[in-house]
């Protein structure tokens, strides 16, 4: 049968098999669906398994690999043909970057290096000098509102709409050359209705932001309605779904991430950029501490890498060797980028014997000008020798990634690194020497001495150590009281022994992450109900029986001219004097608390507090911010206790709502300029006490 690529689904597939069960698999190894995809050396492979295979195994013996390239190449015209596939957009001008844009970083919005709290203000050129050491970024997806979604109505577009400035930091990011993608969540359907249906909303959201492509989260690929609003816009928007984009919808998915894959030891072929070389990839595995199987898949297929550090709020840094690894690729991609993207690929070729015998693999890309080698070594030990045989190396080969001639000795391929070897090709005119001839300064190309220039500059680092990083509480200043105030609920000091409750998220409880080195984690293992049993001391505090209300607010407010740093649509929400005080910040309460000499009960005060009977919640329930702030240095979050009546419904990506027993705790990750503050969080307040009562 065949499929014409510009027929597209009308919705997205009911059944996925990515998002089935796993629980019956051991988390840190391979699901079945993330292996590589063996290739027939002969017959036809299943549509149904090819069209939308990961990526393809190389097999194991070599001699098997000049039978297994001409497999690759038969599949990939009998897939063109199949559904008469153009390749069009690709050659549209105004999208051509996307084919060079090989390091993309998924950025919260409110991520430390970009958004300075202390300033109140978005630093692009902080968040530029801080990513240096992944050798810079050529985009970044601005994640903006998963996982604090679902506290109130506001909806997906909201979360990017009121933020002050979010257009001007766009523009700067552009101006410094890094493409901008927002992200969109096709299952935020409880919150508030948008004017128009998604499509038409992102359309216009886009326009309004000035965006170069959208995200498409959960999605492998967009409905009929989605992928012609954004391919319409001006200019077009590229779009890249999240992992294995079918073959039938690479011609209008440019780009795509190859995440939870897993390769085969000799290095395979990822299936959607050999069916279109223009279509890039962006490896990822966002809870590794090990990114190098990653890291060389790319490189051996000439696609990019997804540099994800912090995954919604949890930090998982990357080693120092991974980072230089991917120093030493963005370097030979950028200069050499159309090699990679028009030369001739011929994976898994001109490695010699010696190489291949000590885990180091190769792969050509050939212009008229440059021969290009990618090699990789899967060892754990640096590799010395001769890494080419002796046709691939004859000439003068230059390290792109060390910056000198490869001499007799060879070339020296990193543990778990990648080196690039670079041979130019004779000009009309002039004549390459082989190996015989004297040793030539320079070579030829101005591109090819810049690159050599900036990795001499830049050795390889070995350490693998994971770059941990702590999440700090913010100490409270003391709110010292000589007796507890009427209408509290006194805790004594003492050793308490407490169980917290929460929902396990991908934001983990405090700094912790909570899937690390495993495979794609599904429910019920994500979003399941955990507790964790902690031992607290405390000194004698006092805990206010209620929230603050809104009338003592608008009091201090009219006492003091308190004004907030910053504004957001839900301070004129409306709302009786008795409600708990809503639309309040947590620098907001925190000032409201200085004022009555009071400060906020940390979350451990709060549940102890909230088992007295005496303990009260306003109606509406709303959730309580309590004093207990960290960071890491990236990520800010604070613990919100008490539960709301409010719950978004309809997905389990959204917040936790609902009314919650005094164990629960939600972390909820701080926003800037206003954004933190909802209609379902209010504050009550604690003091210290001093008497002996």
């Amino acid at each position: 049968m065949s499929h014409r690529s510009d027929v597209l689904p009308a919705v997205e597939p009911v059944h996925d098999p990515d998002e089935a069960n796993t629980n019956e698999f051991d988390p840190l190894v391979p699901r079945p669906i993330d292996r590589a995809t063996e290739l027939p050396l002969t017959g036809a492979l299943d549509e149904a398994v090819g069209d939308i295979a990961k990526i393809f195994a190389a097999p194991a013996d070599p001699a098997e690999w000049p039978a297994w390239r001409e497999a690759l190449a038969a599949w990939r015209a009998d897939a063109h043909r199949r559904i008469d596939y153009s390749g069009a957009a690709y050659d549209d001008v105004t999208s051509r970057w996307t084919q060079h844009c090989a390091s993309v970083a998924l950025v919260w919005l409110w991520d430390e290096r970009l958004f300075d709290a202390e300033a109140e203000r978005f630093d692009v050129q902080r968040f530029v000098d801080a990513t240096t050491a992944f050798g810079g970024v050529d985009g970044v997806v601005l994640w903006h509102a998963y996982p604090v979604i679902g506290v109130d109505d506001r909806n997906q577009f909201d979360y990017y709409r009121d933020v002050p400035g979010l257009r001007e930091l766009i523009a700067e990011f552009q101006r410094l050359g890094i493409r901008v993608f927002i992200d969109y969540n096709p299952w935020d359907t409880g919150t508030r209705r948008a004017d128009n249906d998604d499509a038409a909303e992102l359309a216009l959201i886009v326009d309004e932001l000035g965006v170069d492509g959208v995200f498409l989260d959960t999605m492998k690929e967009g409905d009929r309605a989605l992928v012609t609003a954004l391919r319409e816009s001006s200019p077009p928007r590229a779009l890249e779904g999240e992992s294995r984009v079918p073959n039938v919808r690479i011609e209008d998915h440019q780009l795509s991430w190859a995440q939870w894959f897993d390769d085969s030891e000799a290095p395979g072929v990822m299936r959607a950029h050999w069916f279109e070389r223009r279509h890039m990839m962006h490896s990822t595995r966002r809870w590794n501490r090990d990114h190098s199987s990653e890291l060389q898949s790319a490189f051996m297929n000439g696609t990019g890498m997804l540099v994800w550090d912090t995954v919604f709020g949890v930090w998982v840094g990357w080693n120092a060797r991974d980072r230089s690894t991917l120093r030493r690729m963005l370097r030979v991609q950028r200069a050499l980028g159309d090699v990679f993207v028009s030369g001739d690929w011929v994976p898994l070729d001109g490695a010699s014997a010696h190489a291949l015998e000590h885990g180091v693999y190769a792969s050509r890309w050939s212009t008229d000008e440059v021969d290009v080698y990618t090699l990789v070594n899967r060892s754990g030990s640096d590799y010395t020798g001769p890494a080419l045989t002796g046709e691939h190396g004859s000439g003068v080969l230059w390290d792109a990634t060390a910056g000198r001639i490869v001499g007799p000795e060879g070339v020296v391929v990193p543990a778990r690194g990648v080196t690039a070897i670079v041979r130019e090709r004779a000009r009309a005119g002039t004549t390459v020497p082989d190996a015989t001839s004297p040793v030539v300064a320079e070579p030829h190309s101005d591109v090819l001495r810049g690159l050599l220039a900036e990795a001499a500059a830049d050795a390889p680092s070995a350490d693998s150590r994971f770059p941990a990083r702590e999440a700090v509480r913010r100490v409270p200043a003391p709110a010292p009281v000589a007796a507890a105030p009427a209408d509290s609920v006194v805790i004594d000091a003492a050793t308490h022994e407490l169980v917290v409750r929460f929902r396990r998220r991908e934001t983990g409880l405090y700094g912790e992450a909570p899937y690390v080195e495993e495979w794609k984690p599904l429910p019920p293992r994500l979003h399941d109900d955990r507790s964790l049993e902690v031992t607290v001391e405390t000194g004698r505090v006092a805990v206010a029986r209620r929230e603050v209300t809104r009338a003592e607010f608008d009091r201090f407010v009219a006492d003091t001219g308190y004004a907030p740093a910053s504004d957001n649509r839900f301070l004129l929400a409306a709302q009786a004097d008795g409600d708990a005080a809503n639309c309040i910040d947590l620098d907001d309460a925190r000032a409201y608390a200085a004022w009555a000499g009071a400060r906020l009960p940390t979350e451990f005060e709060w549940q102890l507090a909230a088992s007295d009977r005496a303990f009260e919640r306003a109606e509406p329930w709303v959730w309580n911010w309590t004093e207990s702030e960290h960071s890491d240095g990236v990520t800010r979050f604070v613990q919100l206790k008490g539960g709301a009546d409010f719950e978004a419904q309809g997905s389990d990506w959204y917040v936790d709502g609902g009314r919650r027993a005094p164990e629960f705790s939600l972390k909820y990750l701080l926003t800037g300029l206003g954004l933190s503050r909802s209609p379902n969080i209010g504050f009550r307040l604690a003091w210290d006490v001093e008497d002996g009562e």
